[in-house]
């Protein structure tokens, strides 16, 4: 690992977090098993008179479809299911391209790494939603909403995953694609000396 110091600080610089990886995983792998229970577990508890219900993720925008809030569960289904195992789908893929040597262009793996960050911003869409719910309905005598067990699963699966993201080094994909284009370059320059004529 090539480490300097800097001119103007003196802390120690980096230039390549090789070891990222497994702090990746481990936090990946901690995002995984912390979504599980979020989607198990009541995400909403609400209490209506003398009537409660509890709602899983799932359940919750099921309702809101039946009801007629198609866009209302269809963004909840997005950002609470589809978005969640995409990026645990698109960590698990740039890691295992990193390290198995993958061949696949540098500048689509690094779009890939660049939605994974951007989209990150959006995961807790959920836990804002039951926290408005709370508050709104909290003061009401007839009915009552707070949070579930779901919601802090869920928040803390988006954490893990936000910082599985954000230990990634992407350096490592641009030096990949070098050490592949350099692969590349050896096996062709040895088949045109395979096929060139002897001289002498």
């Amino acid at each position: 690992m090539d480490a300097r110091k800097c001119g103007r600080c003196g802390a120690r610089l980096i230039s390549r977090a090789h070891r990222s990886l497994a702090t990746v995983w481990f936090f990946w792998a901690l995002g995984l098993i912390a979504y599980v229970p979020a989607n198990i577990w009541p995400m909403l508890e609400t209490r209506l008179l003398l009537t409660t219900s509890d709602d899983t993720i799932i359940e919750g925008a099921i309702k809101l479809f039946n009801h007629g809030s198609y866009g209302v569960a269809a963004v909840i289904l997005l950002a609470s299911v589809a978005i969640p195992l995409a990026k645990f789908a698109a960590i698990a893929w740039l890691a295992l391209s990193v390290h198995h040597k993958l061949p696949s262009p540098a500048k689509w793996r690094h779009r890939v790494y660049e939605a994974v960050e951007f989209v990150g911003r959006w995961s807790m869409i959920d836990v804002f939603v039951v926290a408005i719910l709370s508050s709104l309905v909290q003061f009401s005598v007839l009915a009552n909403v707070k949070a579930g067990p779901a919601a802090l699963a869920f928040a803390l699966s988006v954490i893990f995953t936000m910082l599985s993201a954000l230990s990634f080094d992407s350096r490592m994909i641009w030096d990949l694609d070098d050490e592949l284009a350099s692969t590349r370059e050896g096996d062709d320059l040895a088949a045109v000396e395979k096929t060139a004529p002897p001289q002498g």
